[in-house]
Formats: structure tokens, C-alpha cells, sequence
């Protein structure tokens, strides 16, 4: 008899009715794993042959919700590459918050009319309070749990960005601004660290963001890369005593909108040549030229120029390699954009918890995937070689 097959009947031995249908997918789903990853290394766990390509690097731990309730599984990693089980599906989490979001405000009576006809399209129509408010806490556990976790580990860099959404708070719609944080380690991987929503971009609110963060364990922050959100800078050097780079795109951006469109071109080229110098010291002397050379005919861009230098230009202070991934709100792209094509599905949310739900369910999954991707700046560069401990070698005895 198999050894498989001997553990599947004693779990059915031990195991009652209840819990009988969840214990067998767990099994299931192990052997299924196990069986990938020996596919993707060539040989099984503890098997010497030539044939192998790659190794086992321990496990991590999954939630897989299934129709018999959750699963807590073990997913295995890899020495080389990543690993994400088949059986999972991506972005499962975000579409269901979507779906309950939805769902929320039509039984409500709070959605709008684009809403309703998104309802009754997808066949959602039929569920009672009850029944939203019971998916709408099942998933809420999940994101709050994701989003308090204790923060780990040493943090050098620190992304933070806001996006804006509308909601209904007492019987109006309001804007309000979606603050996401992410952060690299000193692993080099990268993960969501927190999010908030507020009315406000001033000083006070900043600080409770990053308060909150630092209350989670978050420390070692050398460089917050943002926009030139207001209170931002005082509340990082007060909470997390880090300095600030201004996102580099959005400065650009800016200055070119002073300057008469059949103009941009050239003011361009001659900002493009700031950030093409090798070392920090060749940026800042590049950068005064740029602002001396258009202070005669654009004033207003030197002048913004002379009061931005050293926030555009901080990310030079750090490893020549991280310069691209430091000098702008860039890698958060691809996930603002993933947000706002599911909150403008909802278009105004019923109330802020919901934008909490689905927000925070998008950035746990975006977590999951960063989890399993390869690092996202090398432990070469990420831990420099004056701070790694000196070696002691044993005495040689003669």
C-alpha cells in the first residue's frame, strides 16, 4: 500500500463528518503541490540524481478559502525562481470584495443607476441584507487581519501614493483620498504595508499614517519616495526621521505645464540631461545649469527649479543601481492602476469601509504575487559590502 494512500485513510479515521470534506482537499491540495514542485525540480524531496535543476527553500503560509470553508496551507518555495499552485486562483479575493461592494450598495439603496444595471447583469440581484453583510464581514476578517499584521524586519525604502475616490458620508458624496504605502526590505522583496482613506492631505493625517505604520514595527526607513503631497515631509521626518524624494515624473510633469507648448520639447531634452549624469555631484552642478540657462525666459520654471533640487535629486545619495526604482512614484503604476479599474466599477462606494474591503483586498493579493516574485532589488546592492560583519577565521594550529 502506497504511503499517500495510508495517510488518506488514517485522516479519514480520525477526522468526524464536519471537518472530513476541508481535511481531504488539504490533502489533496498538498499532493498536488508536492507534485509540482518535484515536476519543477526535476527530482522528488531528498532524491539525488543529476537530473535536478532546483531545490527546496521551506514553506509559506496561504489562506485558500473554499467552498468547505478555509484552508490553511503550506505553500513550498523555491531556491531559484518562484511558485504559485495552480489550484489557487489570482485575484479571487478582489473580485469577490468587488462583488460584495456591489452588492452592498444596491441592497442598500445607495448605488447609482450604472450600478444597478451591473447587478442585475451579473445575476446578483437576489441577495438578501443579511447575506451581503455576512460576505462583506467574511471578507473584511481577511483584509484587517492583512492590514494590522506586525511589520518585520529593516525597511530602507518607502513608497507612498494617493489615488481618490468618491463616497457617501451622511447623505453627500465626498472625495476622498486612498493612501497606500509599499516598502522594499533588506531582502530585497517588496510588499504592501498599509493603506488608509481620509478627507485630508495635511500634516495631521500624514502623521497618524505614518504613526500607524511605525506602531506595526516598521523602522530602518532611510528614503520615502512620494509626490509633493502637502505635510508629508515634517510628518516623515518626525515619525520616521527618513528623508523625502519627490517623484520625479510628477515634477516634470509640473514644470512643463509653465512652459507654452511649442516650447516643451527643448525644455524637456534640457531637463533629460540632469538625470543622465553618472554621480550624484554631476546631477546637482547639471541642475543649477539647466535652471540658469531658463531663468531668462521661463522664470517661473527656474524658480521652481531653486526650491526643488535637493527633493527631485535625494535619490542620488543611494546606490547608483536603485536610481530608477528611487527617483519616482513609478512602481506603484501598474497597481493605482488595477485600483482605480475596480473602484470605478463601483464609481461611488456606499460608505468608507467598503473602500477599505476592496482597496485592501487588491493590495492583499498584489502582496501575494510581489510574495512569490523574484526579489525585487538584489541583496548585492540592497545590503552593501561595509555593512555586512567581518568574518573570523579559526586559528591555524601548527
Amino acid at each position: 500500500m502506497t504511503e499517500e494512500r495510508m495517510a488518506l485513510l488514517e485522516l479519514i479515521g480520525k477526522r468526524g463528518d464536519t471537518d472530513l470534506v476541508r481535511e481531504l482537499l488539504a490533502f489533496a491540495a498538498e499532493r498536488l503541490m508536492e507534485a509540482e514542485v518535484d515536476g519543477l525540480c526535476g527530482a522528488g524531496r531528498g532524491e539525488r540524481t543529476l537530473a535536478r535543476t532546483n531545490r527546496r527553500n521551506g514553506y509559506r503560509g496561504r489562506a485558500w478559502d473554499t467552498r468547505a470553508g478555509r484552508i490553511d496551507l503550506k505553500i513550498p518555495k523555491l531556491r531559484k525562481g518562484s511558485y504559485f499552485p495552480a489550484i489557487l486562483e489570482p485575484r479571487r479575493t478582489a473580485e469577490r470584495a468587488l462583488a460584495a461592494v456591489i452588492q452592498e450598495a444596491y441592497v442598500h439603496g445607495v448605488s447609482t443607476r450604472a450600478v444597478d444595471d451591473l447587478v442585475q447583469a451579473m445575476g446578483l440581484a437576489g441577495v438578501s441584507k443579511s447575506e451581503v453583510s455576512r460576505i462583506c464581514q467574511e471578507i473584511d476578517a481577511r483584509v484587517d487581519a492583512f492590514l494590522a499584521r506586525p511589520i518585520e524586519g529593516v525597511w530602507p525604502y518607502l513608497w507612498i501614493d494617493a489615488t481618490y475616490v468618491q463616497v457617501r458620508e451622511g447623505g453627500r458624496i465626498v472625495h476622498t483620498a486612498v493612501i497606500i504605502a509599499t516598502a522594499v526590505n533588506t531582502d530585497g522583496r517588496r510588499e504592501v504595508l498599509g493603506m488608509a482613506t481620509g478627507p485630508s492631505e495635511a500634516e495631521p493625517f500624514w502623521t497618524e499614517f505614518l504613526r500607524s505604520l511605525a506602531d506595526r514595527g516598521l523602522r530602518g526607513v532611510q528614503l520615502v519616495v512620494a509626490d509633493d503631497h502637502k505635510g508629508l515631509r515634517a510628518a516623515a521626518t518626525k515619525v520616521l526621521h527618513a528623508a523625502l524624494q519627490r517623484c520625479r515624473v510628477h515634477f516634470m510633469r509640473n514644470l512643463l505645464g509653465r512652459v507654452p507648448p511649442g516650447q516643451r520639447a527643448m525644455v524637456a531634452a534640457m531637463l533629460r540631461t540632469i538625470f543622465a549624469q553618472d554621480t550624484e555631484r554631476a546631477a546637482h552642478e547639471q541642475w543649477r545649469k539647466v535652471a540658469d540657462g531658463l531663468r531668462e525666459r521661463f522664470r517661473k520654471v527656474a524658480e521652481a527649479m531653486d526650491g526643488a533640487e535637493h527633493d527631485v535629486l535625494a535619490h542620488r545619495s543611494f546606490p547608483k543601481e536603485h536610481w530608477p526604482q528611487l527617483a519616482s512614484t513609478n512602481p506603484l503604476e501598474r497597481l493605482n492602476g488595477e485600483i482605480k479599474r475596480r473602484t470605478n466599477v463601483v464609481g461611488i462606494f456606499p460608505n468608507p469601509k467598503a473602500i477599505i474591503r476592496l482597496v485592501g483586498a487588491i493590495l492583499l493579493e498584489q502582496n501575494d504575487e510581489w510574495a512569490v516574485a523574484r526579489r525585487y532589488m538584489t541583496l548585492e546592492t540592497i545590503r552593501p559590502e561595509t555593512d555586512t560583519e567581518p568574518v573570523s577565521l579559526p586559528a591555524v594550529v601548527g
